[in-house]
Parts: structure tokens; C-alpha cells; sequence
């Protein structure tokens, strides 16, 4: 058991949709992310997602509509459903999701992470 510093683990490293692993619970995986610009739209028909935004801020985009998330707040995005992170700035943000999960769901390329690195 140790406790985890959100902020020193976010100043080790400065790239862009590429989740880091900082824990990992009943199957599910805690990780960080920074975004910043238009990732691409994509599903998870298996798992669903939660976003929690440590600092900055940034719009879930769905096909029907946009929800825009600031610092302390989160979304979870059901499975199943298409959806796309924006961030015109660097945003800070956690991710809740089973370890099974990955980045781009349904849609391979170069923003696929098929392995992530744990700090």
C-alpha cells in the first residue's frame, strides 16, 4: 500500500494521449492522461469510462451532443456509445476503466496504445 501524488506523477511526463497506469483495483485500472487537441471518435463496446479532470478543462463530444468538463468534475461514458475528447489547452485528467480497455476502442491508429507504461 502507498499513496499516489496526482500532481508528481503528472510532471513525469509531458506527452500527449498516452495514459500512464497509477493503480489498479478489482480489475479496473486508475490512469492518467493529458489531452490536449481532437482525439479521435471511437467506442468501447465492452467497458465503460470515467473521466475525472484534475486540472484544466475539456469537452466530451458525442454525436448528439458536447459536455464540457472543468477541474472536480467527471463523466462516465457508457459503453457502447461514440465519443470524442476535445481540449483546445493541456488538461490534466484520471481515467476509471477496465484493464481490458483500450485507448481508441473500436478504432486503431496511431493514437493506439496497446501497452501502457505503469509510474
Amino acid at each position: 500500500m502507498h499513496k499516489v501524488n496526482l500532481s508528481e506523477k503528472f510532471s513525469l511526463f509531458q506527452d500527449y494521449w498516452n495514459p500512464r497506469i497509477v493503480g489498479e483495483l478489482n480489475g479496473q485500472q486508475v490512469k492518467l492522461v493529458k489531452f490536449k487537441g481532437e482525439f479521435v471518435w471511437h467506442k468501447h463496446d465492452l467497458e465503460d469510462e470515467l473521466f475525472f479532470v484534475v486540472a484544466g478543462q475539456f469537452r466530451m463530444e458525442f454525436r448528439d451532443k458536447t459536455v464540457e468538463l472543468k477541474e472536480g468534475e467527471f463523466l462516465i461514458v457508457p459503453k457502447g456509445v461514440e465519443h470524442r475528447p476535445v481540449a483546445e489547452e493541456e488538461v490534466s485528467v484520471m481515467l476509471f476503466e477496465p484493464a481490458t480497455t483500450l485507448n481508441t476502442g473500436d478504432q486503431k491508429g496511431t493514437l493506439t496504445k496497446e501497452s501502457l507504461e505503469k509510474i
